[in-house]
C-alpha cells in the first residue's frame, strides 16, 4: 500500500461529518497524510449527502470540479456518503473520473479505497456504526464536538428516504458511548453534541425504554465535560424521563431541537407523521413544564403535496404561537423511492418557494423578539474563534455549532478556542447576540455585593 496525502471536502449533516473524521481517523492510523489543500494531495475525497435535490446537487457539483482537477493533476478520486450509498452502481457508470466509491457502511475500507480503481464500489450495511475504540481526526479543535449515539431509522416519513440510504435504527451500547465522551473531554473537548436520526429513540432497540434519559445521567457524570447538547429528537419518541433529565442533569443544555414538520392535521397524515397543532402545541408546553426557558428549534416542510394555502395558514399560526427559537425551511423535494412521490395534487416549486420565504421571515420576528428578550443577562460562551475583521464570536449553550446563530464578542481581549466565557449580553439581531465578556476578578466582586 502506497503512502498518500488525502484532501476530504466534506458535505452534508453533522452524521455525515463523525463519518469524515472516522474514515480518515482510519486513514493517519494507516500511514496517511491529511491535507488541507486539494493542490497538495494525492487523493481527492467528496464526502456527499443525498438528502434532498439540493444537497444531490451540491455533491455531483463537487464530484465534477474535483474531477476537473483531477484531470489538471493527475490525482486520484474517491466518492463517500450518502450518494455512493444510494446510487453507487449508476454513478460507477456515469462518472468514470471517479477511482472509487464508498457507501456509508463500508467506512472500514476507505483506507482500502485510496488504492482502488476502475470505479470500484465498496458497500456493507446500510450504515458504519461507531465505537469508542475507534480512531477519529476531529476536523476542528475549537473545544466541541458531535457524537453519534445511534444509526439509521424506523420511522416510514413519506418524504424521507434515510431508512432506505441508513437502514434500522441501531444503538451503541451506553458505555461505549460514556468511554468516547470521556475520551474525547482528554482531548480537551469540553462541549458534546449528540446526534442521531432518532435521537430520543436512543437504546429502545436494546431493550431501554429510557436509553436516552439513562445516557444523559451517565455523561452529566464524565469530567471535564460542560454541555451536553441534544439534537433531532423525534416528537413520537420523546418521554417525560428524557425531559427530566435533560431539565435536571447540570451539563445538559436546555435546548430541544424537534423536527415537526408542519402542523396541519391532512398535511401531516399525508406526511405519515400524525398529530396535529393541537396536539404538538400541547407537546411544546409539556417540554417547557419540564425545562423551563428551554431553547426550542424546529424545522417544517413547505409546498409538500395537498398542501392547500388554508393548511399553510395553520402552520404559520402554529409558529406564531409555538414561539421556537429558531426553525428551519425546506420547500419539499420529491425523493424517488420515498412514499410521498406518488402523492396527487403536487404544490408548484414557486408556490412552495414563496410559502417558505413567508415562513421565514414570520420566524425572523419571532426570533428577534426573543433575543431581544436575552440583552443584560449573564450567559457562558464558548469561544470559536475570529473572523476576518478579528472579531471574537462563541456560543451560548441555546446555540448549536453551524445551526443557530453566534454570540459576538468584539475585537479585544485574548482568548483561547475552545475557551468557557462569562459575558453580559449587551445587544441582540434576528440571528445572533452581541456580548461584553466579564473578567473573574469582576464577576467575583459583583457577586461578592450580592
Amino acid at each position: 500500500m502506497s503512502v498518500r496525502k488525502v484532501y476530504m471536502l466534506g458535505l452534508g449533516c453533522p452524521k455525515n461529518q463523525v463519518d469524515a473524521e472516522l474514515m480518515l481517523g482510519k486513514a493517519v492510523a494507516e500511514g496517511h497524510q491529511i491535507v488541507d489543500d486539494p493542490d497538495q494531495a494525492d487523493v481527492l475525497v467528496v464526502n456527499t449527502c443525498s438528502f434532498i435535490d439540493a444537497a444531490r446537487e451540491e455533491s455531483v457539483a463537487a464530484v465534477l470540479e474535483l474531477a476537473g482537477k483531477k484531470a489538471a493533476g493527475g490525482q486520484r478520486l474517491v466518492v463517500t456518503g450518502c450518494l455512493a450509498e444510494r446510487y453507487g452502481a449508476e454513478l460507477v457508470t456515469e462518472l468514470p473520473e471517479v477511482d472509487a466509491f464508498v457507501g456509508t457502511g463500508a467506512l472500514a475500507e476507505f483506507p482500502e479505497a485510496l488504492d482502488a480503481g476502475g470505479g470500484r464500489l465498496f458497500k456493507g450495511d446500510k450504515h458504519y456504526l461507531p465505537a469508542a475504540s475507534m480512531e477519529r481526526r476531529l476536523g476542528d479543535l475549537d473545544g466541541s464536538a458531535y457524537v453519534k449515539v445511534s444509526e439509521g431509522c424506523d420511522h416510514e416519513c413519506a418524504f424521507c428516504v434515510i431508512p432506505q440510504i441508513r437502514g434500522r435504527h441501531e444503538s451503541r451500547e451506553l458505555e461505549d458511548v460514556a468511554a468516547e465522551v470521556e475520551g474525547l473531554a482528554r482531548r480537551g473537548v469540553v462541549e458534546v453534541n449528540l446526534i442521531a436520526q432518532d435521537l430520543s429513540a436512543y437504546g429502545r432497540d436494546r431493550g431501554q425504554a429510557e436509553g436516552l434519559a439513562e445516557l444523559l445521567y451517565r455523561l452529566g457524570r464524565v469530567g471535564g465535560i460542560e454541555r451536553v447538547r441534544c439534537l433531532y429528537l423525534y416528537p413520537n419518541t420523546l418521554t417525560d424521563a428524557a425531559l427530566e433529565a435533560i431539565a435536571t442533569v447540570a451539563n445538559v443544555c436546555p435546548y430541544i431541537d424537534i423536527p415537526l414538520q408542519h402542523a396541519d392535521r391532512e398535511v401531516l397524515r399525508r406526511m405519515r407523521r400524525g398529530k396535529d397543532a393541537g396536539s404538538l402545541m400541547r407537546l411544546l408546553e409539556r417540554i417547557r413544564e419540564h425545562i423551563p426557558g428551554v431553547a426550542l428549534r424546529s424545522a417544517f416542510i413547505t409546498g409538500f403535496p395537498g398542501e392547500t394555502e388554508e393548511a399553510f395558514e395553520v402552520l404559520g399560526e402554529f409558529v406564531t404561537k409555538a414561539r421556537f427559537q429558531s426553525i428551519g425551511v425546506f420547500r419539499y423535494s420529491p425523493e424517488e423511492d420515498s412514499g410521498a412521490v406518488s402523492l396527487d395534487r403536487p404544490v408548484p416549486r414557486e408556490v412552495a418557494q414563496r410559502r417558505c420565504d413567508a415562513l421565514i421571515a414570520l420566524q425572523e420576528s419571532i426570533s428577534e423578539d426573543l433575543l431581544a428578550e436575552r440583552v443584560g443577562g449573564r450567559e457562558r460562551v464558548l469561544v470559536g474563534g475570529r473572523d476576518e475583521d478579528g472579531l471574537w464570536w462563541g456560543r451560548t449553550d441555546r446555540q448549536a455549532p453551524e445551526i443557530d446563530g453566534v454570540t459576538w464578542l468584539g475585537t479585544e481581549g485574548a482568548f483561547a478556542r475552545g475557551e468557557l466565557l462569562e459575558v453580559e449580553i449587551t445587544g441582540s439581531g434576528v440571528h445572533d447576540l452581541f456580548a461584553r465578556p466579564l473578567v473573574p476578578a469582576s464577576i467575583d466582586a459583583e457577586v461578592g455585593r450580592d
